[in-house]
């Protein structure tokens, strides 16, 4: 890669798709379903893997440092959950290398000498400690490429200490079986990448395996995987939580609602008992109203009956001499008035000739 690619893919990964205002290149997004979304989190194996003997060639999907700052910034402000998808395809990935794993376990089993258990585990110890030994070495190298030397070291020692232990257990597996074949090379399967590693390879070829960018590869995707394992359990977890506080929240809020309900409803019921009652209150006033002016009534209409009533029997138990009386007495009195009547009208006559007169 040139150097202006170079600098062109660094100003993509720092500043995205729009960092020139090119828009051929926007048309894609970052959440389009060509995108590889392991590539977008950086863990794509065709990427880990470029350049080792198990290069996976070019990935299937669209590989593009630009969409993946867009990502990173996209992924800030919300979640996107692209951690399932990557978690599919690693897994995939490391189910099938697993299964190589296994078949080339079969066919070394198939093509080497049986050897007893004891003589088996003997050797496996060998090549424990070989591992041991490998891992250390790398270790010892990245430690010593990035300066520290001192570390570098300390690591060392540990190396040779382990050899120490290494040699004893060849010793313990070479007296345990033949000579002929002890001299056989024995193969075993690396667990992280399925290669084969030899019983007697020695410190550097060991070395170059552990530290290498294969195994290194392999391990950074099995790390990776757990990694995103555990992201996505907490994101779940999380999402689960944050789902059973609205759930809660809209439960309270419904439960609040109802009892609002409620109280309206009693409230309601309760005014419409008081308006009841006063109407009740208000027609049985009446009522009573009405029945004392009924009472009122016959008993005034009962005591002018009576009235009336006494009136008459006195007027009937009078006797007839003294209702002739009275009644001669009435017409007389009736005569006096319309004689002083008639004098009173004469006298004014009289005055108003003599007036006339004079």
């Amino acid at each position: 890669m040139s150097a202006q690619a170079q600098m062109r893919a660094l100003l993509d990964q720092l500043m995205g798709t729009s960092r020139d205002g090119d828009e051929s290149r926007q048309r894609v997004k970052f959440t389009d379903e060509r995108v590889c979304k392991s590539h977008l989190l950086n863990c794509c194996p065709n990427d880990i893997l470029s350049g080792t003997r198990m290069d996976l060639g070019e990935c299937s999907k669209i590989h593009d440092l630009a969409l993946r700052a867009d990502y990173e910034i996209a992924s800030k402000e919300r979640d996107l959950f692209f951690e399932l998808d990557a978690v599919d395809h690693l897994e995939s990935f490391i189910a099938d290398c697993d299964r190589r794993t296994e078949l080339a376990k079969k066919r070394l089993a198939e093509t080497q000498e049986e050897i007893s258990a004891e003589v088996a585990q003997k050797a496996e110890k060998v090549h424990e400690l070989n591992e041991e030994i490998g891992k250390l070495l790398a270790k010892a190298e990245q430690l010593g490429a990035e300066g520290n030397v001192d570390e570098a070291q300390k690591i060392l020692q540990e190396v040779e200490k382990v050899r120490i232990r290494k040699k004893d257990a060849e010793e313990e597996y070479r007296n345990s079986m033949p000579a002929s074949s002890f001299q056989q090379q024995k193969l075993r399967v690396c667990e992280v990448c399925s290669a084969y590693l030899g019983l007697h390879d020695n410190d550097r070829r060991l070395a170059d395996h552990f530290g290498g960018k294969l195994h290194l590869g392999f391990i950074q995707i099995r790390e990776k995987l757990e990694q995103l394992k555990k992201t996505v359990q907490e994101k779940q977890e999380k999402r689960n939580q944050e789902r059973l506080k609205r759930r809660e929240e809209r439960e309270k809020e419904e439960k609040m609602k109802k009892q609002t309900r409620s109280r309206s409803r009693e409230r309601k019921s309760s005014r419409d008992r008081e308006r009841r009652r006063k109407r009740s209150r208000s027609a049985s006033r009446e009522k009573r109203r009405s029945r004392s002016k009924e009472r009122d009534r016959r008993r005034r209409h009962r005591s002018r009956s009576r009235s009336r009533s006494r009136h008459s029997r006195e007027q009937s138990h009078k006797p007839s001499r003294d209702r002739d009386r009275e009644r001669d007495r009435k017409r007389g009195s009736s005569e006096r008035r319309s004689d002083g009547l008639n004098g009173r009208t004469e006298s004014r006559r009289h005055d108003d000739r003599e007036a006339g007169e004079i």
